[in-house]
């Protein structure tokens, strides 16, 4: 097998979208050339953070888009027919109300969790840690479990997923699912939904056992979702906060 076919072969392996002729072209007739781990990194890194709409990297001609009417509201149930990659452009923590995803967000610009009702800076735990593991007292049998994990164990999280085509979908944790939440799903991520994932009333159902996370991130995506990610939540909730006053009003003044 030539290392074209090698390269192609490990790619598809690990479910990563297929690969333009162009991408395998460049990266098999460097001289000298890299070994065959290299290339695939190399392969997997640019695939990643490719745009799925758009991207030379990509052949475009092996991508599957959504079904026509996935988003519809209408179909009460339906299942996707082929293997579907898709890329992460919004992501929401249900579980949470709007001013705490704000504060969550806040909290991970600054690189804070919390234990309880105390904050703790990510790096100064990350010591601690490593100081407890060293000393022989790092084997999770804390006191406790720590907050944000214990909270992301029972979040659940609505995402909008944007495939080859450009069209755009909700999907929903049916099943929580490793790797998904605020601050650890980057915009542009990439995801494979295997043939048989539901679609519920213009609802992608994900499951660990019907979607692949694949990572990756598109930078350019992502800091304007931060940026106006964090605009977008605090008037969410100025205009419940306002939309609750006003009808507490109304109700004394009745």
């Amino acid at each position: 097998m030539d290392t074209t076919a090698q390269l192609l072969d490990s790619i598809t392996s690990q479910c990563l979208p297929p690969p333009s002729q162009s991408l395998l072209t460049s990266l098999t007739t460097r001289s000298p050339q890299p070994p065959l781990p290299s290339l695939v990194a190399t392969a997997k890194a640019r695939l990643l953070a490719a745009d799925l709409t758009s991207s030379p990297y990509l052949d475009g001609a092996q991508l599957c888009p959504l079904p026509p009417g996935t988003d519809s509201a209408n179909v009460k149930e339906a299942k996707l027919r082929h293997h579907t990659h898709v890329q992460v452009v919004d992501i929401e923590n249900l579980s949470l109300s709007r001013w705490e995803q704000v504060e969550e967000m806040e909290a991970i610009e600054r690189g804070e969790r919390t234990r309880g009702r105390e904050i703790i800076r990510v790096a100064d735990e990350e010591s601690a840690d490593a100081a407890e593991s060293l000393a022989g007292r790092g084997t999770g049998t804390g006191t406790g479990p720590r907050s944000p994990v214990f909270a992301a164990k029972k979040a659940t999280h609505r995402l909008v997923l944007q495939d080859c085509k450009g069209a755009r979908v909700y999907a929903v944790e049916l099943t929580r699912i490793d790797g998904i939440g605020v601050g650890k799903t980057n915009m542009g991520c990439k995801m494979l939904l295997r043939a048989g994932t539901p679609v519920a009333r213009g609802t992608v159902l994900l499951t660990p056992e019907n979607c692949v996370l694949l990572g990756g991130k598109i930078d350019a995506w992502h800091d304007a979702w931060m940026n106006g990610r964090m605009a977008r939540l605090k008037e969410a909730a100025g205009a419940g906060n306002a939309h609750t006053t006003t009808t507490t009003t109304t109700t004394t003044t009745t």
